[in-house]
C-alpha cells in the first residue's frame, strides 16, 4: 500500500467509530442512557488513534513532504488540513470535559457531550472525504517518486515501532468495544 493509501484504510476504522459516536449521542441526546465510560472511551480513541497515530503521519510525514514541494504550510490545502486538526482537538477536549462532568453526576453535561460530539462528527466526516478525493491524489501528483519512496519509509517505521508498542491492537479493540456497547 501507499501512504496515501494506509492513511484513507485507517480512515475506514476512524469513520467507524464516527458511526458510533454519532448513534450514541443521538441516544444520549433522545433521553437513552448512555454511559459516560463510552464517551471517555471514544475521546481515548480519537487522541490515541485518530490524532497520535493517524494525524501524526500526515502531519509529521506526508504534509511535510506536501510542503517540501513549495506548497504553503500556511495556506491552501495543508493548512486547512491543520486547521481541521485543530478543530477537532478542540471538539474532542469539550466533549471529554462534559463527559466527565456526567461521570461525576452533572446530567445538565450531556447536551455539551452531544453538540461537540455532533459538531467532531460532522467535521471528521468532510475532512475524511477532502483528504481522500482531494489531498492525498494532490500529494500523488506533487511529491516526486523518490520523496514518496522516503514517505513510505517513514511510514514503515512508525507503523513497525506502533505495531512493536501494540498500538492498532489496542484501537482496533477499543472500536469493537465502542460498537459492542451499543449493540447491547
Amino acid at each position: 500500500m501507499t501512504p496515501t493509501e494506509i492513511l484513507s484504510d485507517e480512515h475506514r476504522l476512524i469513520v467507524a467509530v464516527l458511526d458510533c459516536l454519532e448513534e450514541a449521542a443521538e441516544r444520549l441526546d433522545s433521553g437513552d442512557a448512555i454511559r459516560p465510560e463510552f464517551f471517555l472511551d471514544a475521546a481515548e480513541f480519537v487522541a490515541g488513534f485518530a490524532d497520535k497515530c493517524h494525524h501524526g503521519k500526515e502531519e509529521d510525514i506526508l504534509f511535510v513532504a506536501m510542503t517540501a514541494t513549495h506548497m504553503p504550510q500556511d495556506s491552501g490545502p495543508v493548512a486547512v488540513m491543520l486547521q481541521e486538526h485543530d478543530e477537532g482537538r478542540r471538539y474532542t477536549a469539550a466533549f471529554r470535559s462534559a463527559a466527565e462532568q456526567m461521570k461525576s453526576g452533572d446530567r445538565s453535561a450531556a447536551a455539551d457531550v452531544v453538540s461537540n460530539v455532533f459538531d467532531y462528527v460532522n467535521l471528521l466526516r468532510e475532512h475524511i472525504n477532502k483528504e481522500d478525493n482531494v489531498l492525498f491524489p494532490m500529494a500523488q501528483q506533487i511529491i516526486s517518486a523518490s520523496a514518496m519512496q522516503q514517505v513510505d519509509e517513514d511510514f514503515q517505521r512508525v507503523m513497525a515501532e506502533d505495531a512493536k508498542n501494540g498500538v492498532p491492537e489496542k484501537y482496533r479493540a477499543l472500536a469493537e468495544k465502542l460498537r459492542q456497547v451499543l449493540n447491547e
